[in-house]
């Protein structure tokens, strides 16, 4: 797996410490914003989904606190992943004000002479501090509601997940922020993706897997195929949107026939209509196959995006189990081989199967006639999604 990655990403395996995972969303906000006011050179967020708000306050005054140390920042958010939010504008002046330097990914401004596919986005999220201190997963810059009337009707928010991380493996993250930042400014970044000196080596083995249209090997399907037939007693597999392709599929249903104890973690109700029924006319396969399907209850939307692998690999990050995150988002995915990484993933599974309830296959069989057809014509969109 090490090798496969290395040739389809061109990153090695290195070592890393993990400082935890939070799966408290103000916690992990709260965690980022204190690195953020420790920093001393400087500081890299990436983040699909920038939003100044009530929640996101601490971490935006933390850069702006920065700034004025004399701290470079560094910022790049997705231009349609964000624009959709209240004070889009208002973040963007206040940004520049405060004198951080901030880019769109991937733009769209056809006035500006600025055009793409706008299926194409940069989905990724990461901070990197000083070269010392990382953070990846799954989790937006933004208010757990998402800043939606209906969602704070509703009490709907998004349940993530984020790693802290520290010693070589940050030096990976600075690369993808250094590629990302040349590919949006034209700058290039060399004495941020130097590793410091004073680093501390890591305790655990670790590789960074960056993925997307630019990848035409598709690294992150490869790397989930094929983790999922090394399997040999456990599975687990949690993404909020799982609309596989049929390699994933079958790797996964082959592994439950084979005996691999398999469970997939979804939301009961996702936050998207057609992805949540074209996930939904995958059940019927999983369950014929032996899979147990959990369901997060509703409102809360189960956004982490991580699996584990018998004892011997965990995955987290940013990419979902979708069309979407295999061939059209720019993401990252976190590869840990250490027994004790695995097994705070595997704790964080067994808070889930806690909360959660099993879909059988007796309950799937009552579905309604007219919920099987709109699941399976959403499922002839999922490639589209």
């Amino acid at each position: 797996m090490v090798r496969l990655n290395r040739r389809l990403s061109s990153l090695p395996m290195m070592t890393g410490t993990s400082h935890g995972l939070f799966g408290d969303y103000d916690a992990s906000i709260a965690a980022m914003t204190t690195a953020v006011r420790e920093a001393q050179r400087w500081v890299h967020v990436e983040i699909y989904i920038m939003a100044w708000d009530h929640t996101t306050d601490a971490f935006f005054g933390a850069m702006v606190d920065a700034v004025r140390r004399g701290v470079k920042v560094r910022l790049l958010y997705d231009h349609l992943g964000s624009r959709k939010y209240p004070g889009f504008g208002q973040m963007n002046k206040r940004m520049t004000t405060a004198g951080i330097e901030w880019y769109q990914m991937m733009p769209i401004h056809p006035l500006k002479g600025r055009w793409r596919r706008p299926d194409l986005r940069n989905h990724r999220k990461l901070l990197v501090v000083d070269g010392e201190v990382g953070f990846m997963g799954s989790q937006n810059m933004i208010d757990a509601s998402y800043l939606a009337r209906k969602n704070i009707k509703i009490g709907r928010k998004w349940h993530d997940l984020n790693i802290k991380l520290s010693g070589q493996i940050v030096s990976s993250l600075d690369a993808v922020f250094a590629l990302d930042w040349y590919t949006e400014t034209g700058q290039r970044l060399p004495e941020e993706i130097i590793p410091p000196e004073n680093y501390s080596v890591g305790e655990q083995a670790m590789q960074l897997l960056p993925s997307g249209p630019g990848y035409l090997t598709i690294p992150n399907l490869r790397l989930f195929t094929a983790l999922v037939y090394r399997s040999q007693h456990r599975l687990s597999l949690t993404s909020p949107y799982f609309v596989p392709d049929e390699s994933l599929l079958e790797a996964i249903t082959t592994a439950s026939y084979r005996g691999v104890a398999v469970e997939l973690f979804v939301s009961e109700l996702a936050d998207q209509f057609v992805v949540q029924h074209a996930q939904s006319s995958y059940y019927e396969e999983l369950l014929n196959a032996g899979v147990r399907i959990y369901l997060y209850p509703r409102p809360t939307v189960l956004h982490a995006k991580f699996f584990t692998v018998d004892d011997v690999a965990g995955v987290i990050g940013s990419s979902n189990m979708d069309y979407r995150s295999f061939g059209l988002d720019y993401e990252i995915s976190l590869m840990g081989t250490d027994p004790s990484f695995v097994a705070d993933l595997q704790r964080i599974a067994d808070e889930y199967r806690a909360a959660c309830r099993e879909l059988t296959a007796e309950e799937w069989t009552r579905r309604p006639r007219a919920k099987r057809y709109v699941d399976n014509v959403m499922r002839l969109l999922s490639a589209l999604q």
